[in-house]
């Protein structure tokens, strides 16, 4: 048995291509969707994930506003930065791309953050609103997850989920969202005795660790649903993810590959949030 693949470039392609259409009516009505990206210090990776959002924005019709620090910059620059555009009107969301320089308390700096413009749905909270149910900003990586899942028609309620990590921004909303879903959601860590029994159980399993090719084709349940979050670079230069793709779509029902699963669905997740939150403030005005 060979996996379905789940493509997340063409999903992502059909969403945006549904945000462009709704940032559209937004503008022609007077509303124009923005982002404001902050990125602190010259970390590669995250000038890549920033460069990455801007072109989604520009693509989809979002005005992004790009403001970079040097990595000594004093925490208060960047925390009057965040203020001013908490104030700004024609501003709809404000991301700071981590990590951020160690001299900075990332919790504060998050915080800080209106949670009416909070699209990557790390302030307080919206993690405690979508723990209740109610209206929030949710993560974005596992926000595209549940639309992946959703693409490939996968029946959540009564199933069995897996999630491997329990880190604020992908492991603990990804299990509170596949719970409000109906799912019966088992989150793996570092302190889990027998992994390989919890994991062979999963009909989904959702691997986010940051470990390359940590879960193995062995570790998988015939006919699961694996979703890899994972993103690492071999020695190489290849990326990868967590999940030993060439082992496990031999045994999996469906898979997220690396490159081209869960990333563009990151992304495209941002950019709905944006939308939403000008489509919000449309409404107020």
């Amino acid at each position: 048995m060979t996996a379905r693949i789940i493509d997340g470039n063409a999903l992502s392609a059909k969403l945006r291509g549904e945000l462009a259409a709704k940032a559209a009516e937004l503008t022609a009505k007077g509303t124009q969707p923005c982002l404001a990206v902050i990125l602190v210090g010259g970390d590669p990776a995250s000038a890549v994930y920033v460069r990455n959002k801007v072109a989604g924005c520009e693509k989809a019709g979002i005005r992004s506003l790009k403001f970079e620090y040097a990595q000594d910059t004093a925490p208060a620059d960047v925390l009057g930065k965040i203020a001013e555009l908490n104030a700004d009107p024609s501003v709809h969301g404000i991301l700071v791309q981590l990590p951020l320089p160690k001299h900075f308390d990332e919790k504060a700096v998050l915080e800080a953050i209106s949670v009416e413009k909070d699209v990557d749905g790390f302030h307080a909270e919206n993690v405690g609103r979508l723990s209740q149910g109610q209206e929030a900003f949710i993560p974005c990586t596992p926000n595209g997850v549940m639309e992946m899942l959703k693409s490939i028609e996968t029946p959540l309620r009564g199933a069995e989920a897996v999630v491997i990590g329990r880190s604020n921004i992908v492991g603990k909303p990804m299990a509170m969202l596949l719970t409000a879903a109906g799912a019966t959601v088992t989150v793996c860590h570092s302190g889990t005795r027998d992994l390989n029994f919890h994991t062979r159980r999963a009909d989904i399993l959702v691997a986010a660790i940051g470990k390359p090719k940590f879960v193995t084709g062995d570790m998988v349940r015939p006919g699961a649903v694996v979703i890899d979050v994972g993103i690492n670079r071999l020695p190489d230069g290849k990326l990868c993810g967590d999940v030993d793709f060439e082992s496990a779509k031999d045994v999996a029902g469906a898979i997220t590959p690396v490159p081209g699963g869960v990333g563009p669905m990151t992304i495209t997740m941002l950019l709905a949030n944006t939308v939403e939150s000008a489509s919000r403030a449309a409404r107020k005005a």
